[in-house]
Formats: structure tokens, C-alpha cells, sequence
């Protein structure tokens, strides 16, 4: 750590960095900046940037608000966004209290913790998140809602349009930073982009999502359009999810590969599937945690609706990709049903924890879905075993309410801050009058 805390000094001086922002986020995952000159960053490193911790969504209760921001030294990056002007420079920070401990409603350390359970079952875990955004003319909207920045649709080539350019810069700035991406191509939706991130460990994906999401909303500013990671920003367009890659890892070898198995899948990563099943209800709060998420879940458009997993099945909620013969090291599952907006350190979280579970616990795998279970009744779907998730928020709530899983993994604090934070959401939303009210109420009654 000295050694990598020397490397990130010497670059400030080297390269002339005149900031460095620290980073974290709240239990939202909103994420948070204060700007510190070049010669504080040692005093960082040493003794922590105090900061009101009450004044963060969730992060402490007023009557022990002092917390530290610990900057992580391996997350140094220079931000390609400022150029030559006033280089600046990010790191991560761990939050700890005044006497050195992890502060307990930090999302990164909630990740962190859930990381170390994992390790000490000899487990490393890996994520590959495929992340689905919408280009905007602005976030200004009419009647109509936005106006997408384009009309094109699934893998779409528009050369010199806005997308095109768009992609092409973000990824060469994400790969400025260090974030490798594996691919990037026009969605569905009119406006709509997907870019998918290389696997890495966690830790590091959820911070790199963090990075992602400034990085898109810099280059769109740049290019004079709006980008958003609201689940369903469009009337009768799909939403936007960040579908995700998992698998477990003891030490190089794939825990989910086992040769000759159905689908080459070992009994770890089916007991992994089934934890994740089992427990799906309850994480939907968090991975799903808006309003607006519940309309791209039930809105149609390949979200997935249905607690069930199938092979390569693209309606399932977890999916098992094709294959590659010879390619072991690449066995993982696919879960479906994060969106966008998550916070993704406490996502990552609960899905890891509903994955151990399931491995500690034994469950049993339930029988695959071999058909579109969207195109199934819902006796057909009663009938073999495949239950719903949550169909609002507030249902959602409910179900996290009760959740032993969740509430241990997030901490009491996490845990109780996002019940209050959710339901007070819902509670305003149900207390609005809507335009479709106006529209099919206001005449006939």
C-alpha cells in the first residue's frame, strides 16, 4: 500500500495534477465528490478527510455524525474528461468513524464485508455487467415525455450519428481510465445504448460502474445530449437494465465449471442459482429500488418478471449462457434482474449473499423454464412453479421487510434507512394526481 501510496504522489507531481476528487457514494448511490489539493493527498492518506456524515443520504444518524473518507490509493485515476486544463485525478474512498472503524452504512464497505464471508469460504467473486443507457436532446420534456436523441434500434450502425460518435468516445476514455469494455452497440430502444464492462471482481466493477456512469454523463454533456439511467424513461419503449454476469472462483479455478455436468454446471453454481431464486423477492428493493424500476419490470420489452432460470432462456430471470466447448473458465449464470439505476455495491451484495446462502443452506435447484414464460398464462406459470416478483415498490418493500438475508447483510442501519427511504418514495408517488388520471377520469366522472 506505501509503495502504490508513493506511486499515486509522484504521478500528482509528475503530471501536474492541480485536483484530486475523492469519491464515494450514499446508500442511494448517488455518488459524491470533494476536491482536494495536491498537497492535502498525503494528509489523506494518513489521517483520513473528515467530513458530516449526517449531511449523506443514510450514511450516519445525526448524534455520531464525524466520519473520515480514506482515499484507496489502487483506484488513482486521471480523469481524460478535464484534459490539460487543471488536471484532476479520482480516487475511491473507504468511510471509516473517528477511531479507525469501518463505518457500518458505507456501500462500499457493505460490499466489502459481504466479500470477505465469500473469501472465507475460499471464494472470490467475479461480475460482468452489461449496462443499458438512453441518449436524450435534453432532460427537458413535453407532453409526450423526452425526445430521444435518435430512432435507431437493436445493433443499428448510423455512421456520423450521435451514438456512434457517442460510444466510440466513451469507451476510449473508459479504457483511459483504466476500465476495459468488452462491447458497445445501439439497444433496442430510440436513443437507447448498451456498453458491457470486462469481468473483474467486484469490488472493482461496482466501482467501475460508478466511474461509468460520470463517464456517459461527461461525454453526452460534451456532445449537447442528455444521458439518463432511469429504468423506463419511455412510454412503450424497453427499459434499461444492467444484466450481470456471475461466477465464483477458488483461487483459478471456475467453482461453477464441472465437465460432464447438465449444462457443465457444478453443484456449487446450481446451489449458487438457487439461492438467488429463492431469495429474489426480497433483493428486488435494492437492485430494483425505484418507482420507475417497477415499469420496466412488468413493462414487456425482455424484462424479466418471473422468478425462474432456463438455459440461454432470455425470459428467464436467471440465465445460463450457451457453453464455449474448452472454455471452462468462462462457466457463470446470468442474472437479469438489476437495472441501471442500482446502487451497485449494495446489489452486488445481496445477490452474492443469496448465492451463498443457497450454498450453505443446500438448497435445491427447481426444474428449468424451457419455454418463454412470458408467453405462458398464469396458471400454466402456478402450475410449474414459477412465482412473480415484486410488482411495485411497495411491494418490494414488503418483501425485504421480512428479510433476515437482507437485513443482515446490509446492517441494521443500511437496512432500516432503506425501508424509510423506499416507502417515503412510494408514499409520494401514490399521492399524485397523473395525467392519465386527468385523461380518463376528469370527463367520465
Amino acid at each position: 500500500m506505501d509503495k502504490q501510496r508513493d506511486f499515486v504522489l509522484r504521478t500528482i507531481e509528475e503530471r501536474g495534477v492541480k485536483f484530486v476528487r475523492l469519491w464515494f457514494t450514499d446508500v442511494v448511490g448517488t455518488l459524491k465528490s470533494v476536491a482536494l489539493a495536491p498537497a492535502e493527498v498525503e494528509g489523506a492518506f494518513t489521517e483520513g478527510l473528515g467530513f458530516d456524515g449526517s449531511a449523506i443520504e443514510g450514511l450516519t444518524r445525526t448524534f455520531e455524525s464525524d466520519l473520515l473518507a480514506h482515499p484507496d490509493p489502487t483506484t488513482f485515476q486521471i480523469l481524460p474528461w478535464r484534459g490539460d486544463v487543471d488536471p484532476t485525478a479520482r480516487m475511491f474512498c473507504d468511510i471509516t468513524t473517528p477511531d479507525g472503524e469501518p463505518a457500518v452504512a458505507d456501500p462500499r464497505n457493505v460490499l466489502k464485508r459481504t466479500l470477505e464471508k465469500a473469501a472465507d469460504r475460499g471464494f472470490t467473486f467475479y461480475t460482468h455487467p452489461e449496462i443499458e443507457f438512453y441518449l436524450l436532446k435534453s432532460s427537458k420534456f413535453g407532453e409526450n415525455g423526452p425526445e430521444p436523441a435518435d430512432s435507431a434500434g437493436y445493433f443499428d450502425n448510423v455512421p456520423g450519428g450521435t451514438a456512434h460518435d457517442f460510444r466510440r468516445r466513451s469507451v476510449r476514455m473508459l479504457e483511459d481510465l483504466g476500465i476495459s469494455v468488452e462491447f458497445s452497440h445501439h439497444e433496442a430502444g430510440p436513443g437507447q445504448n448498451e456498453i458491457d464492462l470486462r469481468y473483474a471482481d467486484a469490488l472493482t466493477t461496482a466501482d467501475n460502474i460508478m466511474t461509468f456512469r460520470t463517464v456517459v454523463k461527461e461525454v453526452a454533456i460534451e456532445q449537447g445530449v442528455y444521458a439518463t439511467f432511469m429504468p423506463k424513461p419511455l412510454v412503450g419503449q424497453p427499459g434499461s437494465g444492467m444484466h450481470t454476469h456471475l461466477s465464483l472462483f477458488e483461487g483459478d479455478t471456475n467453482a461453477f465449471f464441472e465437465a460432464g455436468a447438465q449444462y457443465q454446471l457444478s453443484k456449487i453454481a446450481r446451489r449458487f442459482i438457487a439461492g438467488i431464486l429463492h431469495h429474489a423477492a426480497e433483493i428486488t428493493a435494492v437492485t430494483n429500488q425505484f418507482v420507475n424500476s417497477y415499469k420496466r419490470l412488468w413493462g414487456g420489452d425482455e424484462a424479466p418478471s418471473y422468478v425462474c432460470w432456463g438455459h440461454n432462456n432470455r425470459s428467464a430471470l436467471v440465465r445460463v449462457p450457451l457453453y464455449k466447448p474448452g472454455k471452462g473458465q468462462s462457466a457463470r449464470i446470468e442474472y437479469r434482474g438489476i437495472d441501471s439505476a442500482t446502487n451497485p455495491y449494495l446489489a452486488f451484495s445481496l445477490v452474492l449473499a443469496a448465492g451463498l446462502k443457497g450454498i450453505e443452506q443446500e438448497y435445491e435447484l427447481p426444474a428449468e423454464a424451457e419455454d418463454d414464460v412470458w408467453a405462458l398464462s398464469d396458471a400454466e406459470r402456478r402450475a410449474l412453479g414459477f412465482g412473480a416478483l415484486p410488482a411495485s415498490l411497495e411491494q418490494a418493500v414488503q418483501c425485504m421487510e421480512d428479510s433476515e438475508l437482507v437485513a443482515e447483510t446490509l446492517g441494521e442501519q443500511v437496512f432500516n434507512y432503506v425501508l424509510a427511504n423506499k416507502q417515503r418514495d412510494f408514499r409520494e408517488y401514490r399521492a399524485q394526481v397523473t395525467p392519465f388520471e386527468w385523461r380518463t377520469n376528469l370527463e367520465l366522472l
